[in-house]
């Protein structure tokens, strides 16, 4: 092994220890403890709740709750985790299938005949969108899968997509906690640039205040191809999504437990302990992920050769969604594969290695979190006879990464608070 290759491997160990010190911080375990609520006095206490680390917070939650504790969540195929009394049942993500949409009328059924001495305590977490399909009267699971992949490839941020679908949902938007008389309190890991708990998995039991016309900007500045029929559905005033001023909302409350800031301090920290010094650019990035390669790689370019902003060695963090818009048939690879492969080829010849992985373990629909990239990436694709911009252009960044051997794999983690990228930018002699 050269002394280059040595060099290598141990960067983009400290990059995986800074990602699994992010995705460490983001156990919501803490999060819930701080934010138990009371019980209730002669009620019951039921738990509903979705997404892809909703398993994880629900026997988080039973380590911690003195007391009974009933009810279902929801979470991807594979992601689930022993459970004593919540019942943890599996769908299908980023597309919805029928055992979303049975689980959706279930956890219906379930707080519809609650009184108000009872607690509902939801668990929110990224991923709910896709596990809790319940279309509108009239539609079915083909209409809300259609509806699913134009967004997903549209580019429309997560808050523009998710102000669609609450108004193409009985379950989102608030309207979950709408359907029962008793108390409900929301404990929300974050995947939301921002932060917002109504976005988080499309609000099933947090309102806001974006409006059926809202969603048909959306529909209009992405250019969503949908049937008359759901464009109709847009318009008529049953679309329409509770209010969060409305009074069966008064006695709620919701918690961000975990988010991405809190993620990002804890990498920052363990960078700092290991002698680099980091640098948090956002927790809160988005739009296409290959546009915020190219900011990312301007910084590091710029630091490079000229020890501006930052001088090296440096490492700079970054959190938030970004999106992937397909033009024409994809290939494979999620959004961050696509960072990484738009960022290798803007630093081609740097001393430059990164990481860039989703924290829930799944960038896209692949088996792998990420991809790691460096100043060797390009040169070794082309050794491989594959070419970059060609990857890049057909959305394949999972073959050429998958070719040179640079896939991030971790299988699911248990958490999500989105997107994570670590770029160190070296010194020529600091081995991290």
């Amino acid at each position: 092994m050269t002394v280059a290759s040595a060099l290598s491997r141990d960067t983009r160990r400290f990059l995986a220890s800074l990602f699994d010190a992010a995705v460490r911080a983001a156990n919501p375990r803490e999060g819930i403890r701080r934010h138990l609520p009371a019980p209730p006095l002669g009620g019951r206490t039921v738990v509903i709740g979705a997404g892809k680390g909703v398993a994880q917070m629900a026997a988080a939650l039973e380590a911690l709750w003195e007391g009974p504790l009933s009810g279902l969540v929801v979470s991807r195929y594979g992601y689930g985790c022993p459970t004593r009394t919540i019942e943890v049942v599996e769908a299908a993500h980023p597309v919805p299938d029928m055992a979303g949409m049975r689980a959706a009328a279930r956890l219906k059924q379930i707080i519809a005949g609650l009184t108000e001495q009872d607690l509902v305590i939801a668990l929110i977490c990224g991923g709910g969108s896709s596990l809790l399909p319940a279309p509108p009267e009239g539609f079915d699971l083909q209409h809300e899968i259609l509806l699913n992949e134009r967004l997903l490839a549209s580019g429309a941020p997560i808050s523009a997509m998710n102000a669609v679908r609450k108004h193409f949902s009985t379950i989102k938007g608030g309207r979950l906690a709408a359907l029962t008389r008793a108390r409900v309190v929301s404990l929300i890991v974050s995947d939301i640039p921002g932060d917002n708990p109504a976005f988080v998995a499309s609000g099933p039991t947090v309102p806001d205040g974006t409006n059926r016309h809202d969603a048909l900007d959306v529909i209009a500045r992405y250019r969503l191809d949908l049937p008359t029929s759901m464009l109709n559905h847009f318009k008529a005033p049953v679309a329409a999504a509770p209010d969060p001023t409305d009074a069966a909302f008064t006695l709620n409350e919701h918690h961000v437990v975990v988010s991405a800031r809190i993620s990002l301090e804890a990498a920052a920290a363990l960078a700092l302990d290991s002698g680099v010094t980091p640098y948090i650019l956002s927790d809160a990035i988005e739009g296409e992920a290959r546009d915020a390669a190219l900011v990312h790689a301007a910084i590091a370019r710029e630091t490079a050769a000229r020890d501006r902003p930052f001088r090296k060695p440096a490492l700079l963090l970054s959190g938030g969604e970004t999106t992937v818009t397909l033009r024409g048939a994809g290939g494979r690879g999620g959004r961050n594969g696509e960072f990484a492969l738009a960022m290798a080829m803007a630093i081609d010849g740097l001393n430059v290695t990164g990481l860039a992985a989703d924290t829930d373990g799944i960038d896209g629909t692949e088996n792998n979190a990420g991809a790691f990239f460096d100043g060797s990436s390009v040169r070794r694709l082309q050794s491989a006879s594959l070419d970059g911009g060609a990857l890049l252009a057909q959305h394949a960044s999972y073959k050429g990464f998958e070719a040179i051997g640079d896939l991030f794999v971790t299988g699911p983690t248990g958490t999500n608070v989105n997107d994570f990228r670590a770029i160190l930018i070296s010194d020529g002699c600091h081995s991290a």
